[in-house]
C-alpha cells in the first residue's frame, strides 16, 4: 500500500483535460518513487512507493478502482527499462515519457543551481505535464513481434561488441608475445585459432608439441591442405619468440586461455539472435495495423 497525503495546494491554471480521471508526475527511483497527483477536481495528492512488482500492483489497483477504470495520465522520466515495463501492462495508466535534458532545462526555471529532489520532481513532472501536453507524446506500445524485434536487435548488438572487444584485446595480446599467430592465419577470430590458444597459449608449448598431434589438430580443423600444414609447421620450427619478459608472458596466458572462449561463445550467440530475428522480421505489423496504433496514439495524446 502506499502511503498517501492531501496537499493543500491551489489549482493550477491549466486544468487536466477531461478525457483524464487525474494526471500524476511520477519520480523514479531504485528503491522508492515518488508521485504526485492532480484529479480532475483540481485536488492534489502526494504519496511514495516501492519499486516492486508488488506495490505497483496494488497501486495500480487502487487508482483502477476509485476512477472507475478510467484512463489516467501518468508522465514519468524514462522512456524504456524496468518500471516503464511494469506500467505498460495496466490499460487504464497511459503513459507519457518525459526527455530528461527537456525536464532538466525545466528544473532550472524552478531552481537556477538544477538539483534534484525525488518528492519535489514528483511536482515537476506533473506540472510539466499539467502546463506543456502538446511537447509529451503518450508511449504507444507496439506489437509483441515489433518489441521482441527491438529487443533481440539490442541484445544481439551488446554481443557483437563484446565478440569485437574480446578480439580486438586478443590481438593487442598477439601483437606482443605471439605475433606469429597473426601470420600463420589469415583469420584470428576462428575457431581454429581460439582452440589452438586455449590448447598451447605460448609459442614455446606450441613448439614442443610433435608434428603429428598438430597435424592431427589441423585436420580436426578442417584444414585439410596438405602444403599449408606443412608451411605452418616449417615457420613454427622456425619461430624465435617475440619476448622474453617474464611478465608480459606470465599476464598473457589469461586472455590467451579466456578471450577466445568468450568471442567463440559471443559468436554463437550473435548466430542465434540473428536466427530468431531473421523470423520475427516476416512477422512484423502490416501498414494497416500500424494505421490503427497511430490512430489511437492521436486519440490519447493531449494538447
Amino acid at each position: 500500500m502506499s502511503d498517501v497525503k492531501t496537499v493543500e495546494e491551489p489549482t493550477p491554471a491549466a486544468a487536466p483535460a477531461p478525457e483524464f480521471a487525474a494526471r500524476i508526475g511520477l519520480d523514479w527511483a531504485d528503491q522508492k518513487h515518488f508521485w504526485t497527483m492532480l484529479d480532475e477536481g483540481g485536488k492534489k495528492t502526494r504519496g511514495q512507493l516501492d519499486n516492486s512488482p508488488e506495490a505497483i500492483e496494488v497501486w495500480a489497483a487502487e487508482l483502477a478502482q476509485r476512477w472507475g477504470g478510467r484512463p489516467v495520465a501518468l508522465a514519468l522520466e524514462q522512456s524504456r527499462g524496468a518500471v516503464i515495463t511494469v506500467l505498460s501492462k495496466y490499460a487504464h495508466l497511459v503513459l507519457f515519457p518525459v526527455h530528461p535534458t527537456s525536464l532538466a532545462n525545466y528544473r532550472k526555471s524552478f531552481s537556477p543551481s538544477g538539483a534534484k529532489c525525488d518528492p519535489v520532481d514528483g511536482d515537476l513532472i506533473l506540472d510539466y505535464l499539467v502546463k506543456h501536453p502538446e511537447q509529451l507524446r503518450c508511449l504507444r506500445p507496439d506489437t509483441v513481434e515489433t518489441r521482441s524485434l527491438q529487443f533481440l536487435t539490442e541484445e544481439r548488438r551488446k554481443l557483437v561488441d563484446a565478440h569485437t572487444a574480446a578480439l580486438q584485446s586478443l590481438i593487442h595480446w598477439l601483437k606482443q608475445v605471439f605475433p606469429q599467430i597473426l601470420r600463420w592465419f589469415d583469420n584470428p577470430a576462428t575457431p581454429l585459432v581460439a582452440d589452438l590458444l586455449m590448447r598451447w597459449p605460448t609459442l614455446q608449448e606450441l613448439q614442443k608439441s610433435s608434428p603429428k598431434t598438430l597435424r592431427k589438430f589441423f585436420h580436426q580443423h578442417n584444414c585439410r591442405s596438405e602444403d599449408r600444414t606443412e608451411e605452418r609447421l616449417e615457420q613454427l620450427r622456425q619461430a624465435v619468440p617475440a619476448t622474453h619478459d617474464p611478465a608480459l608472458l606470465l599476464l598473457a596466458l589469461y586472455p590467451f586461455r579466456t578471450l577466445p572462449e568468450s568471442w567463440l561463445a559471443c559468436g554463437k550467440g550473435s548466430l542465434s539472435w540473428t536466427a530468431r530475428l531473421r523470423s520475427l522480421t516476416r512477422r512484423i505489423p502490416t501498414a494497416s495495423s500500424q494505421s490503427r496504433c497511430r490512430e489511437r496514439d492521436r486519440r490519447w495524446n493531449p494538447g
